[in-house]
């Protein structure tokens, strides 16, 4: 069980993130036109998972936003963010903000991803909404990076991500 903090406080997480070089675990999650998503839609593409609790708080908002500016881009290249949201207000969310460069995709239909990518907060004001992380999947859906943002209101390292993306 991975911990991290809240403003210096500790939380819990319900788990460990997949490790670099396994297959990251399959998922069921849904869209903003409400449909279901596997990793399989995404076939052939490099993937970037940005697991976050809530668009509706600033450092989400602002981490998604810049994925959209620098990653959205990339060829081959799929960004995910991911969070227990619902899918009409992530839809909202990426309209009032010009996303258009990134996938968002909520857990509200089917609760498992959290767990299987050890990211469902245990313990803490937060819990119930995911940690923040961000994973890195080639086109055969292999981790080559990850990182647990130890701290929630810190943003993750988008130089080190995109990195592992362009050396893939």
């Amino acid at each position: 069980m991975a911990t991290v903090t809240l403003k210096g406080n500790p939380i819990e997480l319900s788990g460990e993130l997949p490790a670099v070089g396994t297959k990251a675990p399959r998922f069921l999650l849904t869209d903003g036109t409400l449909s279901d998503v596997t990793l399989a839609n995404f076939r052939g593409k490099k993937k970037i998972l940005s697991i976050v609790p809530s668009l509706d708080t600033g450092i989400c908002a602002m981490s998604t936003q810049k994925f959209n500016a620098q990653a959205a881009s990339l060829p081959k290249t799929v960004v995910l963010v991911i969070s227990r949201d619902l899918p009409f207000a992530q839809k909202r969310f990426c309209e009032a903000n010009a996303i258009q460069g990134v996938t968002t995709l909520s857990e509200f239909r089917d609760r498992k991803f959290g767990k299987k990518y050890g990211m469902e907060i245990k313990t803490g004001p937060m819990a119930g909404a995911l940690g923040r992380a961000i994973l890195v999947l080639d086109k055969a859906n292999r981790v080559v990076y990850k990182e647990l943002v130890p701290e929630i209101a810190q943003e993750p390292n988008y130089d080190a991500a995109l990195a592992a993306l362009q050396a893939i």
